[in-house]
Parts: structure tokens; sequence; C-alpha cells
């Protein structure tokens, strides 16, 4: 078995062949492997001693921080499951990932300590108290051996009843196959890796991943403020990254971008939301280096396909490329699974080595994604052109994708009907210039009430209550009826067609 086939192994690796290489540059300091390694080391131990071993979880909430990787990395030495939560979640959102998650030990932001107060039953550990904590342990690894296909990283996606499920990935799922991913995306290890992305996303730890494996640097930002990321490409020399569209628009856009040295990109990556053309054209202009757009998903650790930077020309922009040379990818009908011609839109499905071991506790879901011949079902719509290229036309489960977060309609729905005031209710991703898309509320009211701002303010505030603000819906409109099918399924198809009549929906 490779040493870098695990978590554990990839950080062992890395500190015994470049001890002193830094692998992380962070708020103005710097961290080596052999310190990452040390760290973590220290942390397991402390884990190991509060009776956390082989197949526990330790779940983590928290802005992007070292912390998050040195607790990632000891919960992978003692054998456990690293489960790392969005942090931009409602308190009651929260508790039910961590309801259903049942972590050994749940590390917490300082800051985000206070409205989890109502959490019982939970070892609760702040950030504030955890540098004590660790400090009574010696930093001795305590040398859990996990095989490749255990699960290393449990990481939560809602489902369209709103009900999160934690998606089990494997070593080998986030892994196996980076080594290949590196030398297609132009790293190696002189790379130094920009990381924005939150690390609770597959795309932030994926970027953060692949810049270890290859022994690189990496520079890592608690948020994506454009200016930093700007002053981080020219201080440490950035080679590599990954930005979601909404944050390249306001990267574009920042005071001084005109005069940042792009020079050292060699390649930037872009995926998690749709993006259009007159972005992708300035972004060429602007950044001039080779842009690679991903498309992924959580449950095949990320990456399907990939437009390459040779194929950024006219007729190729739309496209989100071609699959990964170890991904097998057909479009089929969604009802009988059969491939249909290309041209022809149906439902994007998958199978390779990245496909996740399942959902946690979850083997309807799980049997109901995954086909007993491992082919795993995305739940997006497109077509493949003559030369294999993917182009995504829709969403066959209605997910919005807001700046890279991925909101289902029917979580937001189930909330506003609670309101007093409406008889139903349908949630539609809408056109929005800088985040791609955001949900937009049809409703229908009961007899009495008209929908005037108070009433569209008072329901806006019932998603606050409930809901991460991101979810809560920018505008509200009243109805008459919402258009259904014979089955009384709401036909949101013909909702956006409306809202998107002279605009690109894009995925990316």
């Amino acid at each position: 078995m490779s040493p870098t086939a695990t978590l554990a192994g990839l950080v062992r690796q890395q500190a015994a062949t470049r001890p002193d290489h830094p692998y992380l540059h962070f708020e103005g300091a710097s961290w080596t492997y052999a310190q990452l390694d040390e760290r973590s080391s220290r942390i397991a131990t402390a884990l190991a001693a509060d009776g956390v071993g082989p197949g526990d979880r330790v779940a983590m909430l928290e802005r992007n921080t070292p912390l998050c990787l040195e607790v990632m990395f000891a919960a992978a030495k003692c054998g456990a499951v690293y489960v790392p939560i969005n942090w931009r979640l409602a308190p009651a959102e929260v508790a039910a990932v961590i309801d259903d998650a049942q972590p050994a030990v749940f590390v917490v932001g300082a800051e985000l300590v206070p409205s989890l107060a109502g959490l019982d039953g939970t070892r609760l550990l702040s950030t504030d108290d955890f540098d004590a904590w660790a400090a009574r342990h010696e930093a001795v690894d305590p040398g859990a051996e996990s095989a490749p296909g255990d699960v290393a990283l449990q990481l939560y996606t809602s489902g369209t009843t709103g009900a999160p499920k934690g998606v089990l990935l494997s070593n080998e799922n986030l892994l196996g196959r980076l080594e290949e991913s590196a030398v297609l995306w132009g790293y190696d290890a002189d790379s130094v890796n920009l990381v924005v992305s939150p690390l609770f996303h597959i795309g932030g730890t994926g970027t953060m991943l692949l810049g270890m494996l290859v022994g690189g640097s990496t520079v890592m930002l608690r948020a994506a403020e454009p200016g930093a990321i700007l002053r981080s490409i020219e201080e440490f020399r950035v080679t590599n990254g990954l930005l979601v569209p909404a944050i390249i628009a306001a990267v574009l856009q920042a005071p001084g971008c005109q005069d940042v040295d792009f020079s050292t990109l060699r390649t930037m990556m872009y995926g998690a939301s749709p993006i259009s053309e007159t972005l992708l054209r300035q972004t060429i202009h602007v950044m001039r280096c080779g842009l690679i757009q991903l498309y992924g998903i959580t449950e095949h650790s990320g990456c399907l396909t990939y437009l390459a930077p040779a194929d950024h020309e006219p007729k190729r922009l739309r496209s989100c490329g071609r699959p990964l040379p170890w991904v097998e990818l057909q479009v089929v009908d969604p009802d009988t699974l059969q491939p249909v011609p290309a041209g022809e839109v149906g439902e994007v499905v998958v199978r390779s080595t990245q496909v996740m071991l399942g959902y946690w506790q979850r083997p309807e879901d799980t049997a109901a994604a995954i086909t007993p011949d491992g082919w795993l079902r995305t739940g997006d719509a497109g077509y493949l052109d003559d030369d294999g290229y993917l182009y995504l036309h829709d969403r066959i489960k209605d997910m919005i994708v807001s700046g890279g977060e991925n909101i289902y309609p029917a979580e937001i729905e189930n909330v506003i009907v609670t309101h007093p005031a409406v008889a139903d209710a349908a949630v539609i991703g809408v056109p929005h210039e800088r985040w791609g898309e955001t949900p937009h509320a049809l409703v229908v009211l009961k007899a009495g009430h008209i929908a005037d701002e108070a009433l569209v303010e008072q329901i806006i505030a019932t998603c606050r209550q409930q809901l991460g603000s991101y979810k809560c819906p920018q505008g509200v409109e009243a109805v008459d009826e919402l258009p259904r099918n014979p089955a009384g399924k709401v036909l949101k198809r013909e909702l956006r067609e409306r809202a998107w009549a002279g605009h690109h929906r894009l995925v990316g």
C-alpha cells in the first residue's frame, strides 16, 4: 500500500520526506509538514485519551483555519472519521447534523459556541479551550492504520426533503486518483496552491489535499475576500488554485486588479456554480493562465469532468468538458437508465473509484443513488455531443446552486408553508449577477391576505429563523396558483422558463 493512500499516511509521508517545507501559509504565519505531523499527533493522542477510536466521528464547526486541518489528520491518525460542518447553517440545522453523526467529540469555533447552547449530550470543545486541552498530551502518533477503503471523511449535503445526509468518502475516494489529477491540472512539488473555498466543501478539502499530495505549499484564506486573494497571488507567487465564479467576478472588479502580477499562475480551476461566457472571457483576458472548468458533486469526491485550457475556445465555452480518464460517464433516460443518443438530454450517471461508499445510515437513499452495478445518479440533466463533451442542461432534482452552495427548494418550501398566511409555495433559482442564481419564492396566499411589503418581510423572517441566510429567498412573489402536472407535482420548469427568459442557466 502506498504511504499516501490514506489521510494519515499522507501527513506521515510528507513529514518524513519534506519536513521543513511549508505546507501552509495563513494570516501572516507558516507551518511546515513536520509541524503539521507533530501538531496532529498531539491532538490525536488527546482524542484517544478521550476515548476516540476507529470508526468514531470527530466533528468540527469552524471557518477556515489551520486547526481544521490538524483535527482532520488527527482523527485519521486515530482511525476516526472527520465530519466538517457548514458554519453557515442555522443552529437547528447544525443540531440535526450532530444528531445524525453522533460525534464522540465536537470542536466548535469560540464565536460559534453561544448559538449551540441547546445541544445536549454532546462532547463540545471550544477552540478557546483547545490548546490547553491538547497541551496536556505528548505529540505521539497513535499509529492507527486505516485501509484505503475505510471511511475518512463524512460531508453533509441536504436531501430533496431537507434532511441532512452524510456522504461517506473513503481514503481511496479522496486520494486514489489525486496524483493523476495533479498532472492534468498542472500541480507539482513547486506549486503554491490557493484555497479560499470552505473546508466543509469537497472543493476546499479536495484542493487542499491536492496541494499536499504533491508536497507543495498552500495559501489558505479564512474567507474569500477579493483584496486578500489578489494580495496573496502576488505575495506568495501563487501557481494554482480554485475559485467559484462569484468570487472570480468579485476579484476582477476589485480595486487594483488590473495592476496585479498574475504571471506566476499556471492554472486556475473554476466550477461549483453557473458561469457566463462573458465572465469566462474576462478571466482569460485578465489572469492570462490556463483555465480549467471542473464539474463535480460531493457524492463523487469532487470532479467528474474537466474542460482543459486548450478547450477554452468559443464553441466549447458552454461545455463542462469531458470525463476524467478514469471516469465512466453516460447520459441515460432517467426512467429506464438506458443510454440516450448524443445530443439528447438525459440524466448524467458516472462510475469510478471516486464514487462514495454511500450515505451514513441511509441504505434506501444509497440504493436510490447508486445502481447495483455501481453507477452514481447525479440528478443533473445534460447531453453529450459527438466528441464526448458534456453540456449540462438543467437539474433533475431542482437543486439551486448559489455562489457554490447547494440549496434544495423543498427545504425552504417546508419552512415557508408554516407561515399562517401561506397556502402553498414553490421555490426556484432566479438569475443573479454575482451568485449565478438565488432562491425566489412563489406563494399562494390564503384568503384575506395580500402580498404587501410587511407580509413579504414576515415570510423571509420566518426563513431566517430556521435556515442559513444563504438559503433564504431574496424575493417573494404571490401567484394565484402553481402549475402542476396530473400527478400534482409542481411544474418548476415552467416557473423557471419565465424567470430565465433571456438568460443562460448554466451548471458548473
